[in-house]
């Protein structure tokens, strides 16, 4: 687990020592290399996001709404309940999870496929709650912006040292401005990535309390850190623990160890339907991102379990046979008949299997079991677009409406609805839902162009219209870059 791991990295590479193959030089392009060095180190560092696009996002309402009621109490206790904390999931295989802005938690979907109880994602989940409730990443913020403050006053003493001995031909005298340069760089560089272990450390501690005070073992988190610190064992061997933004492996796993065992929760299981649902999600995951192949040695035909069937349904509808798959999901209805989520799979196996009239009912029964997923909705208003019925048009452009409005960023719902909109012959709400798709897409040219045509058609001044303005106006997200005119 990391918080904002890059911001040191990226810090060290700023402010790495200038001096390094200057040898051979002569003492003004010498002083030119390290006035140029200075003035890197104080340059704005771009987010990652806004260098290149990030990987992709993860959507599933019934993984999603897993990760909630597992944070729930977690963010209650830590006072963070009426935060809106969001849980965003990244489509990557590594172990990983994250803080970034102060009210979203990251987590990979390799770290969800590791992890074979409930109790080791809560302790990851608690442990970057640590991280939120402790503030770590404005504070971080603030050590950076001191660390700034403490670089500009020494590389400027040793630039001045540079050029008086550059100006005097000294030798020695440039030597010490050199060093005078490249030791704060050295020091600040350490501090920071003390100060971020102590965050790690308070951020594992704050953890525990939250466990402790829910009634939830801290056993997951302790197993989960220690498995992860025998992966890194052999990489951080001959590793200088001040270079580490973490705590070395084995001194943070056991005093870890021991503040959890301390807790009188430390043998409690997780509850057997968690366990399940947990087991559902895994098994969802692999049925989706893995290959065939992979998904039968993991759940082989004689594996009879739920968890099991539902990652062969959802493997074979995407890579085989409709109708057999159809045919393990009413299996899996049988077992659950109020399952949401089993509907939501039926549903969707239909609609991307050309079937879309098929499709509505199954969802129409998932999002009235699942209470309104916005996500599911958004499938409910695609199938009901796809079947080409003019009668279910004012229906979808109602769903879609709705799921949209909870759910701003998702593309899918502003792309079918500009469909419903269209057919209906609304073509001015038709383009600014297609230009809303756009922009969450990423595609700002495409947004910005439909937006232009959308303010044609709407009265100036009207809601529509300022929203469309807004796009016109708007500033590439993360990741974009303006288009050229």
């Amino acid at each position: 687990m990391v918080s904002m791991l890059e911001l040191p990295a990226r810090l060290r590479r700023v402010l790495s020592p200038a001096t390094s193959n200057l040898q051979g030089r002569s003492r003004p392009a010498r002083l030119v290399a390290l006035v140029t060095a200075a003035a890197l180190a104080f340059a704005p560092v771009a987010a990652p996001a806004q260098q290149a696009k990030g990987p992709p996002i993860l959507r599933d309402a019934e993984i999603e709404q897993l990760l909630k009621d597992y944070t729930r109490p977690i963010l209650r206790v830590a006072g963070l309940e009426k935060q809106n904390i969001q849980i965003t999931i990244i489509e990557d295989r590594s172990f990983n999870a994250f803080v970034a802005d102060g009210r979203r938690i990251f987590i990979n979907v390799g770290a969800l496929m590791d992890a074979k109880t409930p109790n080791e994602v809560i302790g990851v989940l608690s442990h970057e709650t640590g991280h939120l409730a402790g503030g770590h990443l404005a504070k971080l913020h603030e050590q950076l912006a001191q660390a700034q403050t403490q670089l500009i006053v020494a590389t400027l003493l040793g630039i001045g040292a540079l050029a008086a001995g550059a100006s005097r031909g000294s030798a020695g005298t440039a030597d010490i401005g050199a060093a005078a340069i490249s030791a704060p760089q050295t020091i600040v560089m350490r501090s920071l990535l003390a100060y971020q272990r102590q965050q790690e450390e308070s951020a594992d501690r704050a953890g525990v309390k939250f466990l402790t005070a829910t009634g939830q073992s801290a056993k997951g988190m302790s197993d989960t850190f220690r498995r992860l610190s025998d992966q890194m064992l052999y990489a951080s061997q001959g590793t200088d623990p001040y270079w580490m933004s973490h705590p070395m492996p084995a001194e943070r796993v056991a005093a870890l160890e021991q503040l959890a065992r301390s807790s009188p929760y430390w043998e409690k299981k997780d509850d057997p339907a968690l366990q399940l649902r947990h087991d559902l999600m895994r098994a969802k995951i692999s049925g989706f991102l893995d290959r065939p192949d992979t998904v039968a040695r993991k759940y082989p035909s004689s594996n009879d379990s739920l968890p099991a069937r539902y990652a062969r349904a959802i493997s074979t509808y995407r890579h085989g046979d409709l109708r057999v798959a159809l045919a393990l999901i009413d299996s899996l209805l049988r077992d659950q008949p109020n399952n949401p989520y089993f509907y939501e799979v039926r549903g969707q196996a239909l609609l991307e299997g050309g079937r879309p009239q098929e499709a509505i009912a199954p969802l129409r029964r998932a999002v009235q079991l699942s209470g309104g997923s916005p996500l599911i909705e958004m499938l409910l208003g695609q199938a009901l677009v796809a079947s080409d019925t003019p009668a279910h048009a004012d229906e979808a452009i109602a769903i879609l409406r709705a799921a949209v409005t909870k759910e701003p960023e998702a593309a899918l719902g502003y792309t079918q609805l500009a469909m419903a909109l269209g057919r209906k012959g609304n073509l001015a709400e038709a383009d600014l839902a297609a230009a809303q798709a756009a922009f969450q897409r990423g595609d700002s040219k495409t947004a910005r162009d439909l937006a232009s045509r959308a303010k044609t058609r709407f009265a100036i001044g009207t809601p529509g219209w300022v929203k469309a303005d807004d796009i016109v106006a708007s500033k590439p997200m993360p990741g974009q870059k303006r288009d050229e005119q």
